[in-house]
């Protein structure tokens, strides 16, 4: 079973074909809210839910959020923007072309003078700045390249005076949570109360079994990203953005770094942004961009996501496909023990939860258990487990669709839906039904089989078992 998990973002270049990307191997399903109206996510929305219904497969949604950003506006085509020819940041609203285009921050004219740097596309397109009349800012272009509508902003040590979470934020978030999403990604987070304010939003509309996911993409959040840490559900290491608000030779050192203090504090963690970039345009990635995928996997990343591969590229679903290829090669070489044994896990807080999963995974590495059994109210023991990274699948079972679904996204966890059963022995035998079904295991296999004893209660960890299929749970 792959471990590793797969993000695709959806967009125009995956009308129709998002069945296809579930077959594919596609394990979460990412909707970019900085591009496209509410009316045509709600199209992609409903062709995505009827796929997984069709297929059974309990594929979680991801809401992206606009955020704090700055983008340029509609261009009547791509353009190519040729180096030392002029170029106009409009305030007001106009179609872009060869020379101009509008900027969506409106006040992005009071923070830049002249010879101050403006980076479009994830720093493809560099202008800079030579004066400010009437609110438009003219510029140079000293790297050009083909640009087309939307694309994303940057501008160095610039106080943009764009709130954290904006009106049009809140808005998407409401629809997105109307549509049942699982995941908020919450754009450009600097502090631990950036996510607050988010929570506090869950809190009042009755949400608070959203996850949220915070995205690193800014120096600030690397200087507070314990605090960012410890308030997330999860992190996402957003390597565009970060490679323009940061030195991009530090990018590397920041991603492993942060994918050990993720991995050490029981954290899930994403890696994003230009994994598979080649193949926007071309059927095979370069040989760099598998080694980029392979040694993310080899740190222990989670999750990588493949961004505009798949929402506007020409080959979406051969990118998912490589993808996939990739990981499951890497993962053949990887050896789970040694890894295990090299990682103290430090910041795991010590207690009976922690305990028990820690303990549960040694024990599948001393019996090279087929897979680790457990049933979970919340989630939160399976992901505990999934912290550790053991060699053996961990089969989780749960009552909750939405908790079916968040774990789904999980490294090294099949989630499976079962009715619920309060009854202690009928409760381990239905997760032992559930486990064969699972196809991952088989009767005379070797399970480790872990849960709550007295069952009923959320977080109540406290058992683990050596069980072979076939046999009694819970003896008379």
């Amino acid at each position: 079973m792959r471990k590793t998990k797969v993000i695709c973002t959806l967009g125009p270049a995956t009308e129709g074909i998002i069945e296809q990307l579930m077959k594919n191997g596609m394990d979460a399903a990412r909707f970019n809210f900085s591009h496209e109206t509410h009316k045509i996510h709600q199209k992609r929305i409903n062709e995505a839910k009827l796929a997984r219904e069709k297929l059974n497969i309990p594929i979680p949604f991801i809401i992206d959020t606009k955020g704090p950003e700055m983008r340029i506006g509609q261009m009547s085509k791509k353009v190519n923007l040729i180096k030392g020819n002029k170029f106009i940041l409009l305030n007001k609203e106009e179609m872009g072309n060869e020379k101009q285009a509008t900027i969506s921050n409106k006040n992005l004219f009071k923070c830049v003078t002249p010879g101050k740097e403006i980076f479009i596309d994830d720093g493809k397109i560099r202008l800079e700045v030579v004066n400010v009349e009437n609110k438009d800012i003219y510029c140079i272009i000293t790297s050009g390249g083909m640009v087309s509508s939307r694309k994303g902003v940057n501008v160095h040590d610039c106080d943009t005076g764009l709130p954290f979470i904006t009106d049009r934020d809140i808005s998407d978030i409401e629809f997105a949570l109307e549509n049942d999403f699982d995941f908020i990604a919450l754009s450009f987070v600097r502090n631990a109360s950036d996510i607050y304010q988010v929570r506090n939003i869950l809190k009042k509309k009755y949400k608070e079994d959203v996850k949220i996911i915070s995205k690193i993409e800014n120096e600030e959040a690397v200087k507070n990203i314990d605090e960012i840490i410890d308030a997330s559900d999860s992190i996402m290491i957003a390597r565009g953005d970060l490679g323009i608000e940061l030195p991009i030779s530090q990018v590397p050192v920041i991603q492993k770094k942060l994918i050990k203090k993720c991995y050490s504090s029981a954290k899930p963690v994403i890696v994003a942004t230009q994994m598979l970039e080649s193949m926007s345009d071309n059927p095979l990635p370069t040989r760099a961009e598998v080694s980029d995928v392979a040694n993310a996997i080899y740190d222990g990343t989670s999750v990588v996501m493949l961004s505009g591969e798949t929402a506007a590229g020409d080959f979406p679903t051969e990118s998912l496909q490589m993808m996939v290829q990739v990981i499951n090669d890497t993962e053949k070489d990887i050896n789970y023990k040694t890894r295990f044994n090299l990682n103290n896990f430090e910041n795991v807080e010590k207690n009976v939860l922690n305990i028990i999963s820690k303990s549960s995974v040694v024990a599948a590495f001393e019996i090279d258990a087929k897979a680790i059994v457990v049933p979970t109210r919340t989630g939160n023991s399976a992901r505990m487990l999934s912290s550790f990274r053991p060699s053996s699948p961990i089969i989780a079972i749960t009552v909750k669709p939405k908790i079916q679904r968040q774990l789904n996204m999980s490294w090294g966890i099949r989630p499976m839906l079962s009715k619920f059963i309060g009854e202690q022995k009928k409760l381990y035998e239905n997760t032992m039904v559930l486990a064969e079904e699972s196809k991952l295991v088989k009767k005379e296999d070797i399970v480790v089989l872990t849960g709550g004893i007295p069952t009923g209660s959320a977080g109540k960890t406290n058992m683990l078992k050596l069980h072979r299929i076939g046999d009694k749970v819970i003896n008379e």
